[in-house]
């Protein structure tokens, strides 16, 4: 039986079948990070979504060629390099280091190509000229290259942002200020492609022929995708905050150079709260994988929270989801290996099962299938196994498990990219509610600089049973014991 999978487009608003146009690889892009401190739990859950799509493309036989790219030049990682006194390069590098590192514990596979904004800037510079060309973008005295939004009627159609909303490109289409990449330009409307040399650049300045600069932040995934994958590529993939503007002014800048549709299918997935709030600085809850692990949890309780939630829905991450997790894995790990046991199977033999050829029938997991078919629904494949399992033990009351139930069942965990028997140790200790609402107060009183109130606080925490450390963009609770 072939197999389909099915994905919601945020362009069409509908739920469509994928399918890859060139009918050899199913050829998908997707926004990378950028490269100027270590990516937290919102960036991963976007990566993570991807990662899954990716697994369940190969399963259908979609053959995917995924790309993603990494931000190494922008108006943060120019002043990060520069606050440390490395070179772009060098600064760079090792936050895409520690990216590639947490992305392995993570079980993410890798994209089949990564390209760097900074290996790539002829290609951006030959898509500005190319929108000059076209009329649709204009050079501005100092040197700067602008789209002009009002040249290019359909611009919006993602989004559907009204005309209001459009003309600032403030406000990211998740409801939040837009920090990407900060610049002027003539028309409040329009965007930048190339950015004239400022002092403040230092030494990070490419030649152009309107003068030396760097390019917009907009322009290098247009670049790159169309480099590397070619015009009208099967689907993009973002978080929803994406959507407008970068993925507006992606649509633009292609579709405008070229007259081809860009892409002809678009993947968000809705934004992460933590504990209920906005993920910030300020309030100390805007957690890395290494604040995580340092916590107790494993990575892949951590992947298993982060894509247990419907892409499409906000989710809300706390540390109780993560006991949670861990629960939930050991419930798995449990069931399964009871069936390993009888069927003299061992846990790597059943790992190994997990590889081509997929199953094309899923038999007692048809129901866990089912959900990561139609739009990547994780939390149904997540009781699609359970309900497995249950049936499973139902069916072979000895514990003997058919090795095509078995099969089945490694190739869902496949596409979830969860692996077994990686968990962690004991579960670690809750802070109280009432006790981290005195730690963000606390948080807060520090930024304000208000010392007095901030000790009291850290006191009050200490009589409650747990120590404060603070780190550079935020804090831990530590129970006393420890």
């Amino acid at each position: 039986m072939a197999l389909e999978l099915k994905l919601y487009d945020t362009m069409t608003r509908t739920v469509q079948p994928l399918w890859a146009e060139d009918g050899e690889h199913f050829r998908f892009y997707c926004c990378g990070p950028t490269a100027h401190g270590p990516a937290h739990i919102g960036n991963f859950r976007a990566f993570l979504v991807q990662d899954v799509l990716r697994r369940t493309l190969e399963i259908v036989g979609l053959k995917p060629m995924h790309v993603r790219n990494l931000t190494d030049v922008d108006d943060k990682t120019i002043r990060g390099s520069r606050s440390e006194g490395k070179n772009l390069r060098g600064f760079t590098r090792q936050w895409i280091e520690q990216f590639h590192r947490d992305a392995e514990a993570l079980n993410m596979l890798a994209p089949h190509r990564e390209p760097r904004a900074t290996d790539h800037i002829d290609q951006q510079i030959g898509l500005a000229g190319q929108l000059i060309e076209n009329d649709l973008a204009y050079v501005a005295r100092d040197g700067s290259v602008y789209f002009k939004v009002s040249a290019y009627p359909e611009y919006g159609k993602l989004s559907r942002l009204g005309e209001r909303e459009i003309s600032t490109q403030e406000t990211t289409s998740a409801g939040r200020r837009n920090e990407a990449d900060e610049y002027d330009r003539e028309s409040i409307s329009d965007f930048a492609l190339w950015k004239s040399r400022k002092p403040e650049d230092g030494d990070n300045f490419w030649d152009s022929p309107w003068g030396q600069g760097r390019p917009g932040w907009h322009l290098e995934c247009s670049a790159m995708s169309r480099h590397y994958l070619g015009d009208g590529i099967d689907l993009h993939a973002g978080g929803i905050d994406l959507c407008f503007p970068h993925h507006e002014n992606e649509i633009a800048q292609c579709e405008g150079a070229t007259g081809k549709r860009f892409a002809r299918h678009w993947f968000h997935n809705a934004h992460l709260q933590v504990e209920g709030q906005k993920m910030s600085k300020s309030l100390g809850n805007l957690y890395t994988l290494a604040d995580l692990t340092e916590k107790g949890y494993s990575p892949m309780e951590v992947r298993y929270a982060l894509i247990s939630g419907h892409y499409r829905q906000p989710m809300n991450f706390t540390l109780a989801s993560l006991q949670s997790s861990r629960s939930a894995l050991k419930r798995l790990e449990k069931a399964i290996e009871a069936h390993l046991d009888g069927s003299g199977m061992s846990k790597e033999e059943f790992k190994a099962l997990a590889a081509p050829p997929f199953p094309t029938e899923w038999g007692l997991f048809e129901e866990a299938w089912r959900g990561l078919a139609n739009d990547l629904n994780v939390s149904r494949a997540l009781g699609g196994i359970f309900t497995g399992l249950a049936r499973m033990a139902k069916a072979n009351p000895g514990a003997v498990a058919p090795e095509n139930d078995l099969k089945a069942l490694a190739g869902i965990f496949y596409a979830l990219g969860i692996e077994l028997y990686h968990s962690g140790g004991e579960t670690p200790a809750i802070v109280p509610e009432e006790l981290q609402c005195l730690a963000r107060e606390r948080w807060q009183a520090k930024q304000d600089k208000d010392w007095a109130k901030a000790d009291l606080l850290r006191k009050r925490l200490l009589a409650g049973g747990w120590q404060v450390r603070d780190r550079k963009d935020g804090y831990d609770l530590i129970p006393n014991s420890t």
